[in-house]
């Protein structure tokens, strides 16, 4: 399966000694799971897109710290492309950022949490089954680093997990679109020097507890067959 990750930011140039970029942490998770994917990496970010959208099977969009209601051309111009992405039929999984532009792209709303910043390792409940899911898992955790929200869903949409302070961390949109708030390619170590970054704009406390969290083992690698599993599923629809 050819996979095209939809790269929507880079890691901090502080951390990329220790943690590398983004691209690295697709890689290392997905060909954990599957060492005969064929990743490309398209920089959205610095507009580079697909020439052709059947260049890739399907997609997964990246996170960023930018929020999707920012208003910047890149962010525009990878919102239409987003509603391509539906319109096409195409397999696609967003994370973070990724599944809250599909959430806004589609007609859904995105907004900065009155609950504040959700950091370290965050658990969520299953609250509806697919046949892409283990089916014996009713809850599962991840790195998490986000303050915005999905707040309403698109059309067709349908919430899959969720947890009291991100209700909806998981959705998908008919057959071809999955969302997930979570990171499965951020280790535990990354979120612990990424929180250190960001002592400037997020409480102390919430800090605190969040690297405290990280003593969790988060559900990355069943979460990425997960994912794997919905692209492999959505090829074949």
């Amino acid at each position: 399966m050819q996979v095209g990750i939809l790269l929507c930011d880079d890691v901090k140039t502080e951390l990329q000694a220790t943690h590398q970029n983004y691209s690295n942490m697709f890689a290392a998770i997905l060909f954990r799971e599957d060492p005969e994917l064929s990743l490309h990496f398209y920089r959205v970010i610095d507009g580079e897109y697909p020439q052709q959208i059947d260049e890739c099977d399907g997609y997964i969009i990246s996170g960023s710290r930018y929020s999707v209601y920012d208003d910047l051309p890149w962010i525009n111009r990878f919102e239409a492309f987003v509603r391509t992405l539906y319109a096409e039929g195409k397999p696609t999984v967003g994370i973070c950022f990724g599944h809250q532009m599909m959430a806004r792209a589609l007609g859904g709303e995105v907004r900065r949490s009155e609950r504040g910043w959700g950091v370290g390792i965050a658990t969520s409940e299953i609250k509806a089954n697919a046949d892409w899911l283990d089916p014996d898992t009713r809850k599962f955790s991840l790195v998490v680093s986000h303050q915005d929200q999905v707040s309403r869903l698109p059309k067709h949409g349908k919430n899959l997990a969720g947890s009291e302070f991100c209700p909806i961390g998981m959705f998908t949109v008919d057959n071809h679109f999955l969302a997930i708030q979570g990171h499965p390619e951020f280790s535990r170590a990354y979120s612990f020097d990424l929180m250190e970054t960001r002592r400037d704009r997020i409480p102390e406390a919430v800090i605190d507890k969040g690297q405290a969290s990280l003593t969790h083992t988060p559900d990355s690698g069943n979460v990425t067959k997960w994912l794997l599993n919905f692209l492999r599923q959505a090829t074949r629809n």
